[in-house]
């Protein structure tokens, strides 16, 4: 009960010094405010596009993967292939029907990515991505067809010029009025709006990649330009019960088998799964994450350095009351807790303001991105402690020098 009594009491004096002096406490804690506040901005929209990403991937299940030519973290250059790439085959419909056959493969399909404007009567979108896929694109991706309907199996063999446009897209182009049957163009060439569809509310597309259509593949890649290494893929869904290590071998013996490779030679394909696209994401953001620390610790810095110099001038103008303190009875460890109890709390109110603007901040980013993002409260406990354990350790300092003054020197100080 002592403990806390001699706490409550250092806490209402450090609380009366701070406030005799508000200036000099809000230039002094402004460091630690913006420190704090970068991390839990940053904290926020890390955590929520990262959510974002988790969810759109249970929407298409976690045992979703792909195969690819070549994997890699970057998008390579189409013109500057490595050899190690210019190798290896590019993939063709042939091998996804291949894949499609196998008895351990519930779903697979070639699809291709390509880019363009989405136009009609002198109406246009910005640069959108269009999938060329086939009608169970919603198996992969999720969200629902709205309007209209999906493409038929001849559409999809003669690639045919039809699409099935996004909801928004059809809502700025067409507004009111229904776009089935109109003709609109993609990329500058025609096709018929076949129908509407809406994405998943929680799926995570990045600036200027919205989805603005979904094509059959054959339209896409008879009358577009394809980046056959990067935008060119199987999408492959193992059947129920089939885990996805063994869709993978099964996968792996039949296009071995196509490629007329030897036990000995490597394969000349890759995948990717669920796991490998979320691993990716996380090393991107961990490494801007990791910057934002960095940019935020020089602030906490500069803000413990400013608490340490406050404190300095805090222990020169009080000398005279230290003194009175030490002649009443004040032990030195009663002094050396106030002062440290002062910084803590300057540095405690700096952390709390920093956490409220930077959750602040970040909850606007993730409204402006369309996210649904959840504060990140074992990060704002750690800023709480980071911003008290900063005041403690840049105080140690003033306050030794305090609790050291020779109580006679102090009462003689003017």
């Amino acid at each position: 009960m002592l403990l806390v009594e001699r706490l409550t009491q250092n806490l209402g004096v450090a609380v009366d010094t701070l406030r005799a002096g508000k200036v000099r406490s809000a230039l002094t804690i402004l460091g630690v405010v913006i420190g704090v506040a970068t991390v839990m901005a940053m904290a926020a929209i890390v955590q929520g596009i990262r959510t974002q990403i988790v969810q759109t991937i249970e929407i298409a299940g976690p045992s979703t993967f792909y195969v690819i030519r070549f994997f890699s973290q970057a998008p390579l250059n189409p013109d500057r292939l490595p050899r190690e790439v210019r190798i290896r085959p590019e993939l063709v419909p042939a091998e996804a029907e291949r894949v499609a056959a196998l008895p351990e493969i519930g779903y697979a399909a070639i699809w291709a990515q390509v880019f363009g404007r989405v136009e009609y009567e002198g109406t246009r979108t910005q640069q959108m991505t269009f999938f060329g896929a086939d009608d169970r694109y919603i198996e992969i991706q999720g969200g629902e067809l709205i309007e209209g309907r999906w493409f038929t199996r001849a559409e999809l063999k003669s690639g045919s010029q039809v699409a099935v446009i996004d909801r928004d897209v059809a809502r700025r182009l067409f507004g009111e009025i229904s776009p089935l049957d109109r003709t609109v163009r993609l990329g500058g060439r025609p096709a018929t709006v076949i129908g509407v569809y809406a994405p998943p509310e929680n799926i995570f597309a990045p600036p200027g990649q919205q989805v603005g259509a979904i094509i059959p593949y054959r339209f896409a890649d008879h009358q577009f330009y394809i980046d056959r290494t990067n935008a060119l893929f199987i999408s492959v869904k193992p059947r129920d019960g089939v885990s996805v290590g063994e869709a993978q071998d099964a996968v792996t013996i039949a296009l071995r088998e196509m490629r007329g490779l030897r036990p000995g030679d490597k394969s000349s394909f890759d995948f990717i799964t669920q796991d490998q696209i979320l691993d990716t994401f996380n090393k991107i953001t961990g490494v801007f994450f990791l910057v934002m620390i960095v940019l935020s610790g020089v602030a906490l810095m500069v803000g413990g350095i400013g608490v340490m110099a406050i404190m300095m001038v805090s222990v020169t103008s009080r000398t005279r009351e230290i003194g009175v303190r030490k002649a009443l009875g004040a032990q030195n460890s009663d002094i050396l807790a106030q002062f440290l109890v002062e910084a803590a709390t300057l540095t405690g109110i700096g952390g709390l303001i920093g956490i409220a603007f930077g959750l602040g901040v970040g909850k606007l980013a993730t409204l402006a991105m369309d996210i649904d993002a959840a504060p990140p409260l074992g990060l704002t406990l750690l800023a709480v402690a980071v911003s008290v354990a900063i005041g403690i350790a840049f105080g140690l300092l003033p306050a030794m020098r305090a609790a050291r003054l020779d109580p006679i020197e102090a009462l003689r100080y003017e």
